[in-house]
């Protein structure tokens, strides 16, 4: 059970972070040959999400979200992971 609400918070803490990242050096991931540091990021945090709290369908409008511009200056992530996890640890551990 600590495990799980470790990777919960692990995953929030990533994704603020992401955001933040995206958000504060928006020069950085503007359109044009940069916004490919753009997909990678979020490619990455993407597979982060997943492998920390598993699959949650609030992920897929996320990642559609970032690929958009101007959207991607939403705190997406943080608000996916957020929604993924509202439930805290007891959706993450396997039912008997």
């Amino acid at each position: 059970m600590i495990a799980a609400e470790k990777r919960i918070l692990a995953a929030r803490i990533i994704a603020v972070i992401a955001d933040a990242v995206q958000i504060g050096l928006v020069p950085l991931f503007a359109e044009g040959f940069a916004s490919v540091a753009n997909d990678v990021l979020d490619v990455v945090i993407g597979i982060a999400m997943v492998a920390l709290v598993g699959w949650n369908w609030v992920f897929l409008p996320a990642i559609v979200a970032e690929l958009v511009p101007m959207v991607d200056l939403a705190p997406t992530w943080t608000i996916a992971v957020l929604i993924a996890t509202r439930k805290g640890a007891a959706q993450l551990t396997p039912e008997p």
